[in-house]
């Protein structure tokens, strides 16, 4: 399954063979620095457990309200126009509530360069087909454990024997990029 959005440092082209390297033997799975999930989204879901951290707010917030109202996040979304006024108004105004905060970051994201949530992108790309898939990633993410936690506490939490630590931290001097 293909995450729903774009990440800057995504693993959309290498996830095959990072998840090849697993070992077979472990009984949970915790993705650290979670991003657009695409190693996550890349497993099949097979009853392990899974967790799911970022420290990101605005993402995990996006994550979660897509896990719990992806139907509420469509709504907001729906029928909106792709437009650099729309981009920028997002950009600079405050949502009211969790699921607006959440339709407004996945716009950001969709419509802006690279996914940098900061540059307005200026080739067409229509929503529909994102949106209708919210009731799919709302379905794989139904079992996932969403964190928002520091990586040391989320490892201190999760740590047992046979957990596989999925670590694929942000790239070291370019924070101010994510």
């Amino acid at each position: 399954m293909n995450s729903l959005i774009g990440w800057i440092g995504g693993k959309k082209l290498l996830r095959k063979e990072i998840l090849a390297r697993f070992p077979a033997d472990y009984s949970r799975y915790i993705e650290v620095f979670g991003g657009a999930g695409w190693v996550l989204f890349g497993r099949e879901p097979d009853g392990r457990m899974e967790v799911f951290n970022d420290r990101n707010g605005d993402l995990i917030n996006l994550w979660r309200c897509v896990k719990y109202h992806p139907n509420a996040v469509r709504q907001e979304l729906e029928g909106i126009l792709q437009s650099r006024e729309i981009f920028q108004a997002f950009f600079a105004g405050k949502a009211e509530t969790d699921i607006q905060r959440a339709a407004r970051y996945l716009y950001l994201i969709k419509e802006s360069f690279g996914s940098d949530v900061r540059t307005f992108a200026t080739s067409p790309r229509p929503l529909e087909h994102m949106l209708d898939r919210l009731p799919e990633v709302a379905k794989r993410l139904s079992r996932v454990v969403i964190e928002n936690v520091d990586f040391e506490q989320l490892l201190s939490t999760y740590d047992r024997p046979n957990a596989l630590f999925y670590l694929d931290p942000p790239y070291h001097g370019s924070e101010k990029v994510y």
